[in-house]
């Protein structure tokens, strides 16, 4: 005879009593905690599967005092590396068992934060992640944060806990390649003024260059995009003073060597172009480009553990953790024509 339907949802005391275990055991499984045998863990998650059991979210967020959310800010939403790195953090929250609710703003001034940390609060948070590449917009919002747990994924050195990606290193191996293929006159290409990763980056360029006893050259500055770095080789390149360029990024890169393309400027024989942050179309740019890959994922899991660290109370010993970049060398960089 076929076991009658269930009436009413399974709750957790019917999980608990098809496991053998104590509603105890059943919520530390449910909220991912330690404290049991692996098998008996498995025992609860297939009670929970043959009784299609469905945890009460609210419930569970009155009984821990907690909303299981983490607000994400971003002020550059649609950039590869911002947008890269809230994805990296939306996978690494739903691992903890943690959501993210993402809040953009357009202009990254002070009402538009203001008004989106507000309305995170309001729905209700744990803890707050920012990506804000602008120095004013980190300042702004560190300044209204009070006690809720926050990181910032940008700016060291401040007095906020920060999981960053080393754009310092990463700026200094790829002018350090450029050396060591015997460039002595680097071009920087940087981005705007203000950004956490164009100091950075810049920081790194710099940095190379005087520890190999050469001059930096003047800083040249974009805003990021394609059509900027276009416009600075369409202006520079006629008459350049130098064999190499390091770009803060792929777009301006990507930019450069169509204008070098116009001018009938052969990339990497009479010129040698560095990008940064390796975007899928890195690749296929004519020629490949050589860049730097940031690994988001890295600081995606950095950044939500540290996160959910400083929400349990637990002390961290570190207020900043980096991740990894590594240069990847493609077709656009090469010796200088005469060494």
């Amino acid at each position: 005879m076929a076991e009658p339907s269930r009436s009413k949802p399974a709750s957790i005391r019917d999980v608990a009593a098809q496991a053998g275990v104590s509603r105890q055991t059943v919520s530390r499984v449910l909220n991912r905690q330690t404290g049991m045998t692996e098998e008996t863990a498995q025992r609860v998650r297939r009670a929970i599967a043959d009784l299609d059991y469905q945890p009460n979210r609210a419930a569970r967020i009155l009984a821990s005092s907690r909303h299981r959310t983490i607000g994400l800010i971003t002020t550059a939403p649609t950039m590869f590396g911002p947008s890269s790195i809230a994805l990296a953090l939306e996978l690494a929250a739903r691992e903890h068992g943690y959501a993210i609710t993402v809040v953009s703003t357009r202009t990254g001034l002070e009402p538009e934060l203001s008004s989106a940390l507000e309305e995170l609060i309001r729905h209700g948070i744990d803890g707050l992640i920012v990506i804000a590449p602008q120095q004013l917009s980190w300042e702004v919002l560190q300044a209204r944060l009070g006690s809720i747990p926050s990181i910032t994924l940008q700016w060291r050195g401040g007095p906020a806990h920060t999981a960053y990606l080393d754009q310092h290193t990463g700026a200094e191996a790829a002018t350090r390649h450029l050396i060591k293929l015997g460039h002595r006159r680097v071009l920087h290409l940087a981005g705007p003024e203000a950004w956490a990763e164009v100091e950075q980056r810049a920081d790194g360029y710099r940095s190379a260059l005087e520890t190999a006893g050469l001059v930096p050259l003047p800083l040249v500055y974009g805003d990021w995009t394609a059509d900027s770095g276009y416009a600075a080789g369409r202006e520079l390149l006629p008459a350049r003073n130098f064999t190499a360029v390091f770009a803060s990024n792929d777009q301006m890169a990507i930019g450069l060597l169509h204008a070098a393309r116009e001018l009938g400027i052969d990339v990497p024989v009479d010129l040698s172009v560095v990008g940064f942050d390796d975007i899928p179309e890195a690749r296929h740019a004519a020629p490949p480009l050589t860049t730097v890959r940031q690994e988001f994922g890295g600081l995606g899991e950095a950044a939500i553990s540290r996160l959910i660290a400083l929400i349990d109370g637990r002390l961290i010993v570190d207020d900043e953790v980096a991740g990894r970049t590594d240069l990847l060398v493609r077709e656009s960089s090469g010796p200088p024509r005469a060494l």
